[in-house]
């Protein structure tokens, strides 16, 4: 009994703690990548004098990848496996950062658009390969905290990856007049990125993860399978899940990105400031799910999910209703209650799945296009009334999550 308690209690299975950290570090990878691109949207805008909406674009390219790829890289997983997937994932996003050379070269706003999109297509696969993988890399019972951690290198690969474009991509808009300097400060930077990626696939191509099919819980299906006839809309915790994560990504984005007028609205005197305090909310999803880790070995998931939800409702509910520093801090610290979020929705929504573990994923990470939906909608009801009255749209899903966490997460079918 004593030796069952110390293996519910382990971080992964004997043998795995290599992979762990090695999928960890693709984390960083696209966490730096979607963080990256979504801060080129400002600088896209006054190379191209763009009207906000269609600057905006950008960040819509980037998150429909999403919607557009998941269900086929489930499909992908299944035919080459979880290991492969990444790798190919990886070699996708290396042609995407090429694809930034040309479009500098000719300053084309849709060459812009189209590098988005396939760097996007490579890291929805690189999402949707290594989530569940973490996941199974030990116990059931220590999942969400290997997502947690693992979701914190995805912070810290977000949080540097402004600091980067600030000092080496289109650091100075105002110079951006002409196709050379449009290249001089893509084309380099991008190549790097490129090159990078290009070593690390090739890297985790030859580094030994252990097979999935080694585990018979999560195991990919395999053609002949009964259970793969199922639909995968049949399993209502791994929907509402779905539905959870496209209402958190939204919800993330859009107030990270009408945060620098909000604040400045709110008394806050130069961007620049502004910015900071923008980097404080995504340094608060870091410091949440490194403390999320440890919380969740005595506080259930679900339970901690709901409880965070709640606590977001309220803040963004004050951040409404009152003005200068409460509001400002209120909405900062809404980054911290986000921490836990993405790794608890998505590790209690494949709950169960076995075989279907894979569709699972697809169906979850399709949902990461509210990060498309939900930023629009915010900007489009604050262009009509006011930015904070279009927070009612973000206190709606934070109740939602809690909804989840609470009670929505319980599955009604699992794979037997």
């Amino acid at each position: 009994m004593a030796a069952q308690t110390t293996q519910s209690k382990a971080l992964t299975s004997p043998g795995y703690l290599i992979p762990f950290i090695t999928v960890t570090a693709l984390f960083f990878i696209f966490g730096f990548i979607t963080n990256l691109n979504m801060a080129l949207v400002p600088h896209l805008k006054a190379i191209f004098t763009l009207p906000y909406a269609w600057a905006m674009l950008a960040e819509s390219a980037f998150f429909l990848a999403y919607f557009v790829f998941s269900a086929p890289t489930s499909k992908l997983i299944e035919t080459i496996g979880y290991k492969r997937t990444m790798v190919v994932s990886l070699f996708i996003q290396v042609i995407g950062c090429l694809l930034f050379i040309p479009a500098a070269r000719m300053v084309s706003f849709p060459l812009f658009l189209t590098a988005v999109f396939v760097v996007g297509a490579g890291v929805t696969a690189l999402q949707t390969s290594a989530n569940p993988y973490v996941s199974i890399l030990g116990p059931d019972s220590s999942s969400s905290i290997r997502l947690n951690l693992a979701q914190a290198f995805n912070s810290i690969g977000g949080t540097i990856a402004p600091l980067v474009a600030g000092a080496y991509i289109l650091a100075d808009p105002a110079k951006l007049t002409t196709p050379a300097a449009v290249a001089n400060t893509v084309r380099v930077p991008y190549m790097l990125i490129a090159a990078g990626l290009l070593l690390l696939g090739m890297a985790v191509a030859f580094m030994h993860l252990p097979h999935v099919e080694q585990t018979q819980t999560f195991r990919p299906g395999k053609d002949g399978d009964p259970i793969l006839s199922r639909s995968i809309w049949s399993y209502g915790h791994t929907v509402l899940g779905a539905i959870g994560i496209f209402l958190y990504v939204g919800v993330e984005v859009g107030l990270a990105s009408i945060a620098v007028n909000y604040f400045k609205q709110q008394g806050i005197s130069t961007a620049a400031t502004a910015s900071y305090l923008v980097s404080l909310y995504w340094f608060g999803a870091l410091v949440g799910r490194l403390l999320g880790a440890g919380i969740m070995t005595k506080v259930n998931p679900g339970k901690l999910l709901g409880i965070f939800g709640v606590v977001a409702a309220i803040l963004i509910a004050v951040s409404m209703f009152t003005s200068g520093n409460v509001a400002i801090a209120t909405l900062v610290l809404c980054g911290f209650f986000n921490s836990v979020m993405f790794p608890n929705i998505f590790t209690l929504g494949i709950a169960g799945l076995g075989p279907m573990t894979s569709k699972g994923s697809g169906l979850i990470m399709t949902a990461v296009v509210g990060g498309a939906v939900i930023p629009y909608l915010i900007g489009a009801m604050a262009d009509k009334t006011t930015i904070q009255t279009a927070f009612v749209i973000p206190m709606v899903c934070y109740l939602y999550i809690a909804f989840y966490g609470f009670v929505g997460h319980k599955p009604k079918r699992t794979m037997v």
